[in-house]
């Protein structure tokens, strides 16, 4: 049986390797704590001065967490699914706090748990291959893997945008929005993982850096701002629903093909992580939401729609923004029951 994580010592690297190609390397429980055990492993190990985690195969470095096994699952034994979102999020906190210098190799999709275990990271390195994207709403979930941290933290209302609409972004614009670092053209990856085993230096970086493409998300970003930096998600759909501009039409169509209760959630916990400081608290919100998805709320419809069915046809419920109650979206960050509530490592 192949193994679907790949961790070793080479030179003077800790590396991991995702080896689930056929899945888009989507995260399971057994590579989330294989990640996490080759973390601790190499924080006091004299020959690991660095970690590099890249993917097996030139689609995808890791296209989030496996949601088809969380939607066959989900329903019978919600505890198991918790479970992975308990150690995930971890594993998170434990890639941002990471002691040694932790360089994730972002080459093709990366996609919401994909994120997760490499924008939290010291060195973020995307390619002209690069697809970033924090898809949540789109399947009746809410950002997670303390994305709404990072979205929080983007230029303007850049974060907003790609939190409500699931946008893409290329190699540019995940440099613009603060989920990456550096690009490298795919044809030198190679080069630079062995550049980085060899010498044990991240100065070996700037050695295979180039300027990235140009970033459609700067050049929209005074858009962005005028319409997103509002009170509520009414009010941006009302105004871009009054314009009869071309990027107002394509943006107020994405908002109104993802979950409407998933967009409210979003711009409240982006908005929530705002007035806090730091990964964890973010984490704790995005926990309870996860907790709570698994027995209410849009995400088995999503994910049905999605991956199962195919149909891109969800029936979401309630279908339109404007029903969607307040209330109930601040409900649905209300404290879990003490031994719930999820916790960072101590």
């Amino acid at each position: 049986m192949r193994a679907e994580l790949l961790t070793r010592v080479e030179g003077h690297a800790g590396r991991i390797t995702l080896n689930r190609p056929q899945v888009l390397n989507a995260l399971n429980q057994d590579m989330v704590t294989g990640m996490a055990s080759a973390l601790h492993a190499w924080t006091d190990d004299p020959q690991v001065d660095l970690v590099i985690v890249d993917a097996v195969g030139d689609r995808a470095f890791c296209a989030g967490g496996d949601i088809q096994l969380i939607y066959h699952s989900g329903r019978s034994k919600p505890e198991n699914a918790r479970r992975f979102w308990y150690d995930e999020y971890r594993l998170n906190t434990l890639i941002h706090h990471y002691p040694k210098p932790y360089v994730a190799i972002m080459n093709g999709i990366v996609m919401g748990g994909g994120v997760g275990i490499s924008a939290h990271g010291s060195h973020r390195i995307v390619s002209e291959r690069s697809s970033v994207t924090m898809p949540e709403t789109g399947i009746g979930f809410l950002t997670d893997v303390g994305g709404t941290r990072l979205l929080a933290d983007a230029p303007g209302e850049t974060g907003m945008h790609l939190g409500l609409t699931a946008t893409r972004m290329n190699a540019g614009d995940a440099i613009y929005a603060g989920f990456a670092d550096s690009y490298v053209p795919e044809e030198r990856l190679a080069d630079l993982i062995q550049a980085l085993s060899d010498k044990g230096d991240t100065a070996a970086i700037a050695q295979f850096t180039e300027a990235a493409p140009a970033s459609p998300l700067a050049q929209q970003r005074a858009l962005i701002d005028f319409y997103y930096g509002r009170e509520n998600i009414q009010q941006i759909v009302d105004a871009l629903g009054q314009s009869t501009g071309d990027w107002e039409g394509e943006t107020l169509k994405a908002l109104r093909r993802v979950s409407p209760f998933s967009a409210v959630a979003n711009f409240e916990a982006i908005r929530r992580a705002r007035d806090v400081c730091g990964l964890e608290p973010c984490l704790v919100n995005e926990y309870r939401f996860a907790f709570r998805c698994l027995t209410s709320g849009d995400f088995y419809e999503g994910i049905r729609a999605a991956v199962i069915d195919k149909d891109r046809r969800p029936n979401w419920s309630p279908s339109r923004i404007e029903d969607v109650s307040q209330a109930n979206v601040t409900a649905i960050f209300d404290p879990l029951a003490e031994e719930d509530e999820w916790r960072p490592v101590e």
